[in-house]
């Protein structure tokens, strides 16, 4: 087995997307960059190799067709820790029952939280710097003119190489991949 962490995300490309990426930036300079994603598996360690792990993931994806979320209001998970998301609104139901769908097998994991399908703005040091990220967060998000909706069509498997520093390992589509017809 690999060293490390690993999780599922879908990454958010699209101007919510750089909304956040510039939002995060600063708000915490001091952190790398760090993708926008929503997480659909939060960081776990495998039980099991990287390609069985892989297998359950490309075998559960292609059984859920893609799909949209919208994003609701800015949140904090403050007192537990000081980190400043996005709620998933509209859909969150279809990525807890991803999240459930892929918890097994190498994948298995007991999470330390109840699973909320959300989207990382930033987590602070300390819980008065979070209560500020929030306020501003909250400000921003209300003035944000973009669309609030994110298509999934895929996922991206990935390790934890370093603190904030994650290497992609694999895309998932999600969906059955249509076979081209011979013609002869």
């Amino acid at each position: 087995m690999q060293p490390g962490r690993y999780a599922l995300v879908a990454y958010v490309k699209d101007p919510v997307g750089e909304f956040v990426e510039r939002l995060r930036e600063e708000l915490h300079p001091e952190l790398p960059h760090l993708a926008a994603h929503v997480t659909v598996l939060p960081p776990r360690n495998l039980h099991g190799t990287e390609a069985e792990a892989l297998e359950i993931l490309e075998e559960a994806c292609s059984q859920v067709e893609p799909f949209e979320i919208s994003l609701g209001e800015v949140e904090t998970f403050i007192p537990v820790t000081p980190t400043v998301f996005i709620r998933v609104g509209h859909e969150a139901s279809r990525l807890r029952e991803l999240h459930d769908r892929l918890r097994r097998g190498a994948l298995r994991d007991d999470e330390e939280w109840v699973y909320l399908p959300h989207l990382t703005i930033v987590k602070m040091s300390t819980e008065e710097q979070a209560q500020h990220a929030y306020l501003v967060a909250r400000r921003r998000w209300t003035r944000y003119q973009g669309s609030r909706c994110i298509q999934v069509r895929e996922l991206t498997f990935v390790r934890e190489k370093a603190q904030y520093h994650w290497v992609d390992l694999a895309d998932v589509p999600l969906g059955r991949t249509m076979v081209s017809p011979v013609h002869g």
